[in-house]
């Protein structure tokens, strides 16, 4: 795990700030409500303490004045369709930039991939983004989860497995992503899960990015093969 920052006690558990698609971050299609309280979960299982605010503005623009960041970011909303900028307010999008340029960890989940498309620090913090008009996702049933053995440890000694999800494809994706797991689609191999080691504006090193584009619902969280890749990918985010 994290050291602990500067003034904060040592023996304290550490602090995830989880982002859920509530209000203008909600959509029809997702229950973030059972997939945030999945990942809640698993966290608290490896011994994160979870906090999951109201409104995710409010939260970002709170990130850009923080005196002590939360020790891992986590991010599971969807695309506002209110015609307002995403995020909403300038303070929202320097806080968003200040944890991307933080070198602090961040894991990102399914339609997160979606979001915060005014901000195109958010799409090299992430290694990617969905593309309207171009990504998509056949419908949502058994979907074969292919690991890359070769892309470290991150999946060593795992198998592909099957779980019930949506499968993302034709995302536009960054080179420097390590992609540990894809599906095939319509012939063509698609990232679902890649980690990348994000670099500031200036170009020095600016934190770690855990990308996983499975988690539609609270079945996905069911898989214990999914669960054991987002351990892993807690384990390499905080060390």
């Amino acid at each position: 795990m994290t050291a602990p920052p500067t003034g904060r006690d040592a023996a304290a558990p550490p602090k995830a700030l989880l982002l859920s698609g509530e209000g203008r971050y909600s959509d029809p299609w997702h229950p973030f409500a059972e997939t945030s309280a999945a990942l809640a979960g698993l966290l608290r299982e490896e011994g994160f303490d979870v906090e999951i605010p109201g409104d995710v503005d409010t939260a970002l623009a709170e990130l850009a004045v923080d005196t002590h960041l939360p020790d891992l970011f986590v991010v599971n909303v969807g695309l506002p369709r209110d015609g307002r900028p995403s995020p909403g307010t300038p303070a929202a999008a320097a806080g968003l930039v200040r944890w991307l340029d933080s070198g602090r960890p961040m894991l990102v989940s399914h339609s997160s991939s979606t979001s915060f498309v005014d901000s195109p620090e958010w799409e090299s913090g992430l290694g990617g983004r969905w593309v309207r008009g171009t990504s998509m996702h056949p419908e949502y049933g058994p979907a074969t989860v292919r690991i890359r053995p070769e892309s470290g440890p991150h999946v060593a000694g795992m198998q592909d497995f099957t779980l019930p999800d949506e499968r993302y494809s034709w995302l536009r994706t960054a080179p420097a992503n390590t992609v540990h797991a894809t599906h095939t689609h319509e012939g063509t191999e698609h990232p679902l899960v890649w980690s990348l080691l994000r670099q500031s504006s200036d170009g020095h090193p600016a934190g770690r990015t855990f990308y996983d584009a499975l988690g539609h619902d609270a079945a996905s969280y069911d898989s214990p093969e999914h669960r054991e890749l987002l351990r892993r990918a807690v384990s390499w985010l905080t060390c």
